[in-house]
């Protein structure tokens, strides 16, 4: 048996009652952090909190030699994890297809995504977001800073009056980030960072980071995005999110819960 469990956003307690349980059954655990990553905890705090050796494997071990994976599920109870809610990513929607075409029994256990908390965190309504986008570090796509990709993706929300979920690009364990010279603290796009490429198409249009999603301490601001390009929001993970025009009670928690300018809210 294969069980996908969502480990939630932040460090080793933001896993569901559920999601611990199963964990605490299966007979091995394998984890993949190249979607994203608990930035509370590190893989031994893991480990000690659920008392039990996780084998991490990188994107080649999951998505071109899930094997390992899928032999041991054959005849053992295996727990799967990765952060956040683990059916986001279509690498995890894969390696279920595969259990399933070998005769595996699957199951998934959701944790919190951070889609569902940037909507709580910033009090956009949830039903208001299209499609999800993600930028990437320039270079990364082999073109210019911000992909076509995703100019066309928030200008197609915009047209339909949806908000952007923008995720930002993570480079831990990633062979191009040593190979640049990257820093541990310049691996993780920054919501500051990714304003400043926006504000390039979109310099006085309103935009909301969300730092930390799921810790103690999350951040939320919301300003233009010219604006954000010059603040500090602290330690990852960050999104950003660009919202379609507020609705009345959308604008309300715009400025209470991330310090919107009444001014800018009054151009919506």
């Amino acid at each position: 048996m294969l069980t996908f469990i969502g480990l939630g956003l932040y460090d080793e307690r933001s896993i569901t009652v559920e999601g611990r349980e199963a964990l605490a059954d299966a007979d091995r655990a394998f984890a993949e952090f190249y979607t994203s990553r608990l930035v509370g905890a590190s893989l031994e705090e893991l480990e000690a909190f659920h008392d039990t050796e996780i084998e991490v494997r990188d994107r080649a071990g999951v998505e071109r030699d899930p094997e390992p994976i899928l032999d041991a599920a054959e005849d053992d109870h295996v727990a799967f994890l990765t952060a956040g809610d683990t059916m986001i990513s279509t690498t995890h929607v894969d390696l279920r297809l595969r259990a399933h075409e070998r005769g595996i029994e699957t199951r998934v256990i959701h944790g919190v995504s951070a889609q569902s908390a940037a909507a709580g965190l910033t009090g956009l309504q949830n039903y208001r977001f299209g499609k999800a986008t993600t930028l990437p570090f320039p270079g990364a796509h082999g073109g210019g800073d911000v992909p076509d990709s995703v100019i066309e993706t928030i200008e197609a929300n915009r047209e339909r009056d949806l908000h952007t979920l923008v995720y930002l690009d993570i480079k831990v364990d990633d062979p191009t980030a040593d190979a640049a010279g990257l820093g541990a603290d310049e691996r993780y796009m920054t919501g500051d960072y990714a304003a400043e490429l926006l504000a390039a198409n979109w310099q006085d249009e309103l935009g909301v980071v969300v730092a930390r999603a799921g810790s103690p301490g999350p951040v939320v601001a919301a300003d233009r995005l010219s604006e954000l390009a010059t603040r500090e929001f602290g330690g990852p993970l960050h999104l950003l999110v660009v919202p379609a025009e507020p609705h009345h009670l959308e604008a309300e928690a715009l400025e209470a819960l991330g310090g919107a300018p009444a001014e800018l809210l009054d151009e919506k």
